[in-house]
């Protein structure tokens, strides 16, 4: 993936620069590449992770919040049709989805840190993270599909197909 590159071309001095003001409120900062890059790096590395853990885990005993059980409910009484199988763009950016995902993310503001932060989604549960298979959501919708493709043997396939792998290394 085009961010695992990004990551090769920034040393770790600049990297670990980038911890402290990535830390610092989003408003503080214009369209700096060097800090789209560093979000980039985060969310990838995030993804990694993550992947690793569904490779060697059985989904269903993973616990990703304290707050589990609220999120998983609240996102299934919010979207009790959505296909978590194979989403699309559509379902998670059009306008409509947009005026479901808002108030729905909004009630998890002060109870989940980050709950905006960017983070990579597999599209495809039975997918591994790739740049066709990959989108850009905030935190809590995350947390929400991938509790849901947890508990609802979505991403059990994933264990048997895929090995982790190592991660990689800034």
């Amino acid at each position: 993936m085009a961010m695992s590159r990004v990551s090769k071309d920034m040393g770790a001095e600049s990297l670990m620069a980038g911890a402290g003001i990535l830390s610092r409120s989003a408003d503080e900062f214009d369209n700096d590449p060097s800090v789209e890059a560093m979000w980039a790096i985060k969310a990838m590395e995030h993804a990694e992770v993550y992947f690793n853990i569904l490779c060697s885990v059985d989904p269903k005993l993973l616990r990703l919040t304290p707050h589990d059980n609220a999120i998983y409910t609240a996102f299934r009484e919010e979207f009790p049709d959505l296909k978590l199988g194979k989403l699309t763009e559509e379902d998670l950016k059009s306008t409509e989805a947009k005026q479901k995902w808002r108030p729905f993310c909004e009630q998890f503001k002060d109870i989940i840190e980050d709950f905006s932060f960017g983070t990579l989604l597999r599209l495809d549960s039975e997918g591994e993270y790739s740049e066709e298979n990959s989108i850009l959501v905030s935190r809590i919708q995350f947390y929400a599909i991938e509790l849901a493709r947890n508990r609802e043997g979505l991403n059990d396939c994933v264990r048997s197909t895929f090995k982790p792998r190592r991660t990689t290394k800034s």
